[in-house]
């Protein structure tokens, strides 16, 4: 009986990192059983704006190659390739769409987003982009000097910026500048540089602040009751 007992179990060295070295353990001679995991295929759906179509204005011409895009307007010249995610489609009455090449979260979360920046080309070479922004503070204030953007922001010193070649800058009134052209990326980048000298601060506001921006002021400290 102990002989049969023992032939269904076989002797084992075993380590363990917690019981360290057993030597002689008996485990039962059990076949092993592998486990596998379902692989769930992830649906994704269309994108809201990604499926609108993009009109193409009257005096505006377009070229796409591939993935090559390049639009020429009258206020000026941009192109982009678009990643392998994303296809770019012309219909023959000139409107252009664009669809998902492949069916995965990353191109699902492109589509909308190169449809935007496919638009905002269209617009910026025919109508053109604008950012507005406030200077707040006593003796704040800006002005243009040839090609440069001077701004008094409380310093020792006078902070210059050149203004880059695609862009136009105008100062009104010495506390507000507004900066236009027909590439909206660029225009955000140089309005942010701006901001960044001086962000507005949070008890007062003062600082360099986007026109429509709404500053969330905090209550100062009060004064020790008597």
């Amino acid at each position: 009986m102990a002989s049969s007992i023992t032939s269904s179990f076989q002797t084992s060295n075993l380590r363990s990192v917690f019981l360290g070295e057993r030597n002689g353990i008996c485990v039962p001679s059990v076949p092993v059983t592998r486990f596998g995991f379902l692989r769930k295929a992830i649906e994704c759906k269309e994108s809201r704006i990604g499926k609108q179509p993009i009109q193409v204005p009257s005096n505006v011409t377009i070229t796409l190659e591939g993935q090559d895009l390049k639009v020429k307007g009258p206020l000026g010249e941009l192109s982009r390739t678009y990643p392998r995610e994303v296809k770019l489609e012309r219909d023959e009455d000139g409107i252009i769409r664009v669809k998902k090449a492949l069916e995965t979260r990353r191109a699902n979360q492109m589509h909308g987003l190169f449809r935007t920046l496919t638009d905002n080309m269209l617009v910026g070479v025919s109508k053109g982009f604008e950012k507005r922004l406030q200077l707040v503070g006593v003796g704040y204030r800006a002005n243009v000097e040839g090609k440069d953007l001077v701004l008094s922001l409380g310093f020792s010193h006078p902070v210059r910026m050149a203004i880059p070649a695609t862009l136009q800058v105008k100062v009104e009134e010495n506390t507000r500048i507004v900066v236009s052209g027909f590439d909206k990326c660029s225009i955000g980048e140089f309005a942010a540089s701006i901001r960044r000298w001086r962000p507005p601060e949070p008890y007062k506001g003062k600082g360099v602040r986007y026109a429509n921006e709404i500053i969330r002021l905090k209550e100062g400290k009060a004064g020790k009751k008597k």
